[in-house]
């Protein structure tokens, strides 16, 4: 009794020594880590914000000298850039045309994903699984190795370098992604929430509708962001099957580069607005994409 009674005493204030010091180690590494992300998300933005200030400097200045020297000499900063990128009709159209190719592959891409996923999810054919491995096996073929045969094949139907023919090929490289991804989040759906729907009278399309596409509301807000993001920055499928008189901005600020080489109170501008607009509409979804890629980790 003596022993257990001393043993109990002793741990007791040692149990606490280690609580407290436990409580303090995790204020303390909590603290710590919140300085760090922070930090990492300020070095991440460093180069959004100088090539938001190169913007808004004239040629002279920008040549002179770094984008940093505008905390000492704030009369740099000036609009006339943007000015003249709004004149530039090359940059302008530029972002129409990008805009026209990226909506629709976005939309292409997540409409289709999300109904030849339901169909493997929760749908019998013959060969589903095996017409899904044919999908997985498809999302390590890289762009490159389709360039050569897909241009071949666009010019005898005749969509070569046209808008449709970019639409066309991300929609078709984008959709083996769409498939795998949403195929998994469809089938982690309670199988007796579908009976139950089809229990009360549902068909196939009303229980994609109204129940599946609801639940899968954030992994396809995650497709979404992802499609869009590529589409609008990509420049090799752009440069090879987009028309030489209307690209995209990312080929149209090469196209500049190319012609004038150092106009850069051109190009930085058009470089921030070709950067800002993902950003924005990746900072606009921020809360379903987190809610898309931590679905899977809480089910």
């Amino acid at each position: 009794m003596t022993t257990a009674s001393t043993t109990s005493a002793g741990t007791g204030p040692a149990r606490a020594g280690r609580s407290l010091a436990a409580r303090a180690a995790a204020r303390a590494g909590g603290g710590a880590m919140r300085v760090f992300l922070v930090l990492v998300g300020l070095f991440w933005l460093l180069p959004t914000v100088g090539l938001l200030l190169s913007s808004l400097r004239g040629a002279d200045d920008i040549a002179s000298s770094g984008w940093w020297r505008v905390f000492t000499a704030p009369s740099q900063l000036t609009f006339d850039n943007y000015a003249r990128l709004l004149d530039n009709p090359t940059i302008t159209h530029s972002v129409l045309n990008t805009v026209l190719i990226t909506v629709p592959s976005t939309v292409l891409v997540v409409v289709l994903g999300s109904l030849a996923g339901y169909a493997f999810a929760w749908m019998d054919f013959p060969g589903r699984d095996w017409w899904f491995l044919v999908v997985v096996g498809l999302l390590v073929v890289p762009v490159q190795v389709a360039l050569v045969p897909v241009s071949k094949l666009f010019g005898a139907i005749g969509i070569f370098e046209t808008t449709a023919g970019v639409v066309v090929f991300h929609t078709a490289f984008g959709l083996p992604f769409a498939i795998f991804l949403l195929r998994n989040f469809f089938a982690e759906i309670p199988r007796e929430l579908l009976e139950a729907a089809r229990l009360d009278g549902a068909g196939e399309i009303r229980l994609f509708t109204r129940v599946v596409m609801p639940l899968g509301g954030p992994a396809i807000a995650s497709l979404g962001i992802f499609q869009f993001l590529w589409v609008w920055n990509d420049m090799l499928v752009a440069l090879i099957f987009a028309d030489s008189g209307s690209p995209p901005i990312t080929v149209a600020l090469q196209q500049q580069v190319r012609q004038f080489g150092n106009n850069i109170d051109v190009l930085a501008p058009g470089a921030f607005v070709s950067m800002a607009i993902p950003l924005a509409v990746f900072f606009a979804f921020q809360r379903q994409f987190v809610s898309g890629v931590m679905a899977g980790a809480v089910k």
